[in-house]
């Protein structure tokens, strides 16, 4: 007699994990609710994509902690490429069409709320694994579907990232302890951005399509494939909203504007949301109760004469945040070589140059007062105050810089 087993319910599954923690929550042994643990480290993980390795930087002072080797078994993944041929070969592609001749071995990180644990996407060996801090060793390692995974979004309370299957086009839900898939949802060409609401209830979603694409004119525009904006139920993974750009840009009198969306920030009620788009130096804002755009953000172009086809991944910009009040956005022009802060009431804006080359991602602090930047090609990241407009520090990192993630190491880790 053979016995068959039925796979959990996502719902059941989130059950007994929740059960399971509180437990062990109890007996002392994890944090939930993403609450910083009284012996956890408040720190900056800056993620350097060519390098491999992550920056730890005082979340207080600014200064370097210590280091967190990204690819610790990449002697075993090299090894793995070499016996799958098909894996090879993407990796290669891989490198020399988004990887500007690079490798990608870390793209997005965040940690668990006790410092434990870092879970690192890395799209050149398309996976995501949790590292222990304390070891440097893999404790779990997730393969994507497709080869190459993106960006990542972690939920409210810690337990689960979102995670972009580029080539797969779908983005796999995965639990941050034990990185066990609890489910996955569809996606365009290319998923990419990833942003859970502030309850946990949502996951806001966006494809940008085939980018590393050379058909980068208007008219050859639909040749990068589908590129849609979603908004996905967390419990049932169902896809509550769905839209091309594209419809919204052409009935806001924007056709010309390409409709991949990259980086997003929201208002804090979550009703405004401000767009970035391929190949547009500024950004769009998007109305999600009325589902129209409501306005343009043109920010300074100071390529002109450089082609869009030289732009790095279709980006012109790439980074956009918001601070705590609502007032202010934060803008990475990666193109141009400056950072924005913008009035979200005008649109009046205040440019910082002379800073640092190819700015390629933004985010703001926990307490939203401060925006961190990282300049990707001369392999440094700046803290800017939302209030003052001045550079607050300036750190050195590795080698291209690109996500910056605030989290947690154990307390007394690089001491």
């Amino acid at each position: 007699m053979s016995l068959k087993f039925k796979k959990p319910s996502l719902k059941a599954f989130r059950l007994a994990t929740t059960l399971t923690a509180s437990m062990l929550f109890a007996a002392g042994f994890v944090y939930a609710d993403n609450v910083q643990a009284d012996d956890a480290r408040s720190v900056i993980f800056v993620g350097n994509n060519w390098e491999g390795m992550i920056d730890v930087i005082d979340a207080n002072t600014y200064e370097p902690v210590g280091r967190i080797n990204g690819v610790p078994d990449k002697r075993a993944r090299d090894w793995d490429l070499i016996k799958h041929p098909i894996k090879g070969i993407s990796f290669s592609v891989i490198r020399y069409l988004i990887g500007e001749g690079h490798d990608q071995f870390v793209d997005d990180m965040y940690s668990t709320p006790d410092g434990r644990l870092l879970v690192v996407s890395r799209p050149s060996y398309g996976d995501v694994v949790g590292i222990d801090i304390n070891s440097g060793d893999i404790t779990w390692r997730f393969e994507v579907d497709g080869f190459r995974s993106d960006h990542m979004g972690l939920s409210p309370d810690g337990k689960t990232v979102a995670v972009s299957a580029s080539t797969g086009n779908v983005v796999h839900i995965l639990d941050v302890e034990t990185g066990v898939e609890l489910g996955k949802f569809p996606s365009g060409d290319s998923p990419h951005e990833n942003v859970y609401s502030k309850d946990g209830s949502k996951i806001y979603h966006a494809s940008i399509g085939t980018v590393y694409s050379p058909l980068d004119s208007q008219h050859l525009d639909s040749t990068k494939g589908e590129r849609v904006f979603q908004v996905v139920d967390t419990e049932t993974l169902e896809v509550l909203k769905k839209f091309d750009m594209k419809e919204q840009l052409t009935a806001a009198g924007l056709g010309h504007l390409s409709s991949a969306v990259r980086p997003m920030a929201h208002s804090p009620d979550e009703r405004f949301f401000y767009f970035q788009l391929s190949f547009l130096h500024g950004f769009v804002e998007y109305d999600m109760q009325e589902d129209k755009i409501t306005r343009l953000a043109e920010l300074p172009n100071l390529i002109p004469d450089v082609p869009i086809t030289q732009y790095v991944n279709d980006s012109a910009h790439h980074g956009i945040a918001m601070n705590a009040e609502g007032d202010t956005l934060c803008v990475a022009g990666t193109m141009d070589d400056y950072v924005a802060l913008v009035s979200r009431d005008t649109f009046e804006y205040q440019l910082m140059t002379d800073i640092g080359e190819k700015p390629y991602w933004v985010t703001s602090d926990k307490a939203g007062e401060n925006c961190y930047i990282s300049w990707s090609a001369t392999d440094q990241m700046s803290v800017i105050s939302y209030k003052t407009g001045e550079e607050v520090a300036r750190i050195d990192v590795g080698d291209h810089p690109q996500r910056i993630r605030e989290g947690y190491v154990p307390e007394f880790w690089g001491l």
